[in-house]
């Protein structure tokens, strides 16, 4: 009698799906994922990755006849290893033993140290039952090792270093291949039903697109200089380059620009998706919405954030399965929208949640909008990032942004030197045009001088480095203010932007020269940096505290935004009276450059603070990169950089505050039944931001707990200040 190898059942069904349909159909998604030079390496994978199910204890644990730990994903890596040669071997080594708990660190520099489940040495050297049965059962393909050793070596030159990192990154794209393929195939095994893709018609997209565009007026000389402008990027889109500079000025209309040349290409190419990385959550709605209000039903967007949630009522059962096994794996034939921590986390993680993902950022055309704002900590990796995805994984990138690092210069200093970069903006001699306010420093002042002056203007806007600044600022302010920080809930901030428009918009109408405007009407808007992107409002004056010269041009981005008057100020200020302050690099680079130059915004400015930046921050620039830390591809610590990998410098932690009917419900549903499944995610619009210490305090003053569920909740309503956010000494805010 034929003995019957199992790798699933249905436990609804008892439907048992054997070891070897599971590795073939593994197998053949691993294939039909890889890109061309990988196809038949892929297959190998996928048919290797589960062979150590084949051990009689194994089965005996699937039947139920003992409750047994079986190691089975090291059997498959240990063939992988004798079969192939060191690199080939390697790879998949890597990838198949690492595919239920994450790939592991080579560990062979400090192997002795380690324990032994850990390091991918280590687990090689283990004994295992019989598993031969494979060789009877499954049929490996032949595999052109040299073919994929060229490809292995193409751009590396003699640099060691370029290869094992090169190495990693397709080790980390073997892997996504790999699980996401053994994902699908199990869960289709277990009785999960075939899920479709969010899909998009990008040819109908284009077209409204370009409906759009055709409606802005093209009379005054802005807008003829706009046309201009966005003409010399549509003017290249035959260009075939693999990471494109799109460097427009703020008002130059770059958002929809980007999207038109991201459409042209995907149609031109046959791309299967968009991929637009934003640099913060809090931006993510405003993008979304352009994006839903152009396309409608022409465009399924997928929105990958941590604060959104998919479980309203309005979504459909249907809708909501796509979109789940969406942000899963981004197997979309559509357009996402994400943030960079999301982006560059699913490239140098370890773990099977978050590379899943990596791989389906081949047959795309990525967006960076606001590019500026990569972390600079972690600039090399994300640049060779990008490079690797362009070169090899058949991706065209687009860096979008209104101050523009020399991109070029450092893509080919980070990442590799061959990569074909084209500028789409040539002439930048019309960028004057779009200047809207002049920039002036006032040098140190006082909070009340500050506000003094503020109020002399109809509308002005006080951007501060820190939230306490902001929070003590508001509370010195008289009239009619507003304040914005993270120590809100996004609930409360959309709320406060939203008022903030309604009273810009009807003072416009009562004043339309701005003249004459009573003291009662005059409105202040004091926020820390998160108004800076993607929040278009239009102020009268606006005052920002010393910081980054990018931060500076983006706060005076919201200066006469609209460009309705000659006349405007953005003042930069640093505060005089001991309150707390943000010196860093940054701040010294820019007093030299505010010094040096009449006109900050003008491109040389621009080049020469981000010139003198990466200088400076050079040692630590190229101190990210994981060959740092390993100097073989047997010894790479995968585990170890995805557990360091941070690219948000200043880790804060999330408080949920209720604030209305339906949080408050959700909040007792964790105190009474620990919640739900996504409860997390729906509670994410009522978060505000702390720092651990923040929190640790809240808790000691007994006013946040976390009911056992590890999210913790402010549970008394003193505590917070709907203007303010978070109060830390409720008693004395009351006083």
């Amino acid at each position: 009698m034929r003995v019957v190898y199992k790798a699933h059942i249905n436990e609804k069904t008892g439907e048992v799906q054997t070891v070897k349909e599971h590795n073939e159909n593994t197998a053949d998604l691993c294939q039909n994922f890889a890109i061309p030079v990988l196809k038949n390496f892929m297959y190998n994978v996928g048919l290797l990755h589960d062979i150590g199910k084949y051990q009689e204890d194994f089965q005996r644990r699937i039947d139920g006849n003992e409750k047994i730990k079986v190691e089975h994903s090291t059997c498959g890596a240990l063939v992988a290893k004798e079969l192939y040669s060191e690199a080939i071997g390697l790879m998949m080594a890597y990838s198949i033993a690492g595919h239920h708990t994450g790939i592991p660190d080579g560990g062979y520099k400090s192997d002795g140290l380690l324990p032994d489940e850990i390091t991918l040495n280590r687990r090689l050297k283990r004994t295992f039952q019989d598993f031969s049965i494979y060789k009877g059962e499954l049929n490996l393909l032949d595999i052109n090792e040299k073919e994929i050793l060229n490809f292995l070596m193409q751009d590396c030159g003699n640099s060691m270093e370029v290869l094992i990192d090169k190495f990693a990154f397709l080790t980390r794209y073997t892997f996504s291949c790999l699980v996401d393929a053994d994902s699908i195939d199990a869960s289709y095994a277990c009785g999960q039903e075939r899920i479709r893709p969010l899909t998009a018609n990008f040819q109908a997209c284009l077209e409204k697109v370009n409906l759009k565009l055709d409606q802005f007026m093209c009379v005054t000389p802005l807008q003829k200089t706009r046309s201009l402008l966005q003409k010399q990027v549509f003017d290249k889109t035959n260009m075939n380059g693999e990471i494109y500079l799109m460097n427009m000025p703020t008002g130059s209309g770059k958002t929809l620009c980007s999207v038109k040349f991201a459409l042209e290409r995907a149609i031109q190419k046959g791309k299967k998706r968009i991929i637009y990385v934003i640099p913060y959550n809090s931006i993510i709605d405003q993008t979304v919405n352009v994006f839903e209000e152009i396309f409608g039903l022409d465009a399924e967007i997928l929105r990958h954030q941590s604060t959104f949630s998919y479980e309203e009522d309005d979504f459909t059962e249907d809708y909501r399965k796509a979109v789940k096994r969406g942000i899963e794996n981004w197997n979309v034939e559509s357009i996402i929208v994400t943030t960079a921590v999301q982006f560059f986390e699913s490239v140098y993680a370890n773990k099977r949640g978050k590379l899943r993902k990596m791989h389906n950022m081949a047959d795309s055309i990525l967006i960076f909008d606001e590019a500026h704002l990569m972390p600079q900590n972690y600039l090399q990796p994300c640049l060779r990032a990008i490079s690797y995805i362009t070169k090899y994984l058949n991706s065209e990138a687009v860096f979008l942004t209104a101050t523009m690092p020399d991109f070029s210069k450092l893509l080919h200093q980070y990442a590799l030197k061959n990569s074909k970069i084209v500028e789409l903006i040539d002439d930048k001699s019309m960028f004057s045009a779009f200047k809207k306010c002049e920039y002036e420093s006032l040098g140190k002042i006082s909070e009340e001088k500050l506000l003094e002056k503020s109020f002399l203007d109809p509308t002005s806007l006080i951007i501060v480095n820190k939230r306490k600044s902001a929070r003590r600022l508001y509370e010195l302010c008289g009239g009619k203010k507003y304040h914005l920080s993270t120590y809100m809930t996004g609930y409360d901030r959309e709320i406060i932007i939203q008022k903030i428009r309604d009273e810009l918009e009807q003072l416009e109408k009562d004043f339309p020269d701005y003249k004459n405007v009573p003291e009662d009407r005059r409105i202040t808007i004091i926020s820390t940096s998160l108004i800076e992107a993607g929040v278009d409002l239009d102020i009268y004056t606006v005052f920002r505290e010393l910081s980054g010269l990018d931060s500076i041009l983006q706060a005076g981005g919201r200066c006469n935004r609209e460009g309705k008057r000659d006349q405007a100020k953005t003042y930069i200020f640093e505060f005089n009276d001991g309150c707390t302050n943000f010196q860093d690099i940054k701040d010294d680079i820019t007093e030299g450059i505010l010094n040096k130059y009449e006109d900050i915004s003008c491109q040389q400015s621009i080049k020469e603070y981000y010139d003198r930046l990466f200088f400076v921050k050079k040692d630590i620039i190229e101190g990210k990169v994981i060959t740092q830390r390993c100097s073989s591809i047997s010894d790479i610590p995968f585990a170890e950089y995805a557990s360091d990998f941070d690219v948000i410098e200043t880790r804060t932690v999330p408080l949920v505050v209720p604030r209305d009917e339906k949080s408050k419900e959700m909040v007792d549903s964790l105190k009474y039944t620990g919640g739900g499944l996504g409860i997390s995610r729906r509670l994410q619009k009522y978060t505000c931001s702390v720092y651990q210490k923040e929190l640790n305090d809240l808790i000691r003053q007994h006013v946040v707990t976390d009911f056992g569920t590890g999210i913790f909740c402010l549970i008394n309503d003193d505590y917070y200040d709907k203007n303010m956010g978070v109060i830390f000494e409720a008693k004395d805010y009351f006083l």
